[in-house]
């Protein structure tokens, strides 16, 4: 996966742009029973809020790592980015929020399985 930056942008305005029009789907079958309109809707519902969450996480990742690579971010930024990325978004209309959580340098178990510190991937 190769990222550049208005690229992601461009993106996360397109992707914004599609979860707007959810809002006009609509289900004309009103059964509960093997409502496939309901089904696929709900399915195009989870599949637009997790584009969505995933899209912005990575355009504000200013870094790259691991697989994830991009071209005006070359290196691997364990002091700012070394860090979970959380996302929150209830429904395609809502705007995509952004936390983060520390990375833990722990295992459960250190006896039965040692901690393996991070490293920078080469190829």
């Amino acid at each position: 996966v190769f990222r550049i930056q208005d690229k992601l942008e461009e993106g996360c305005a397109k992707i914004d742009e599609v979860c707007a029009s959810m809002e006009d789907v609509g289900i004309s079958d009103r059964s509960m029973i093997w409502n496939t309109d309901l089904v696929e809707t709900l399915e195009l519902q989870n599949l637009l809020v997790q584009g969505a969450q995933t899209m912005y996480s990575a355009e504000a990742r200013k870094e790259s790592r691991g697989a994830h690579a991009r071209d005006d971010f070359k290196d691997r930024d364990d002091k700012n980015w070394m860090k979970h990325t959380l996302s929150w978004m209830a429904k395609p209309s809502d705007k995509v929020r952004l936390d983060y959580r520390p990375v833990h340098y722990y295992t459960l178990d250190e006896a039965e399985c040692k901690t393996v510190p991070p490293v920078a991937r080469v190829y």
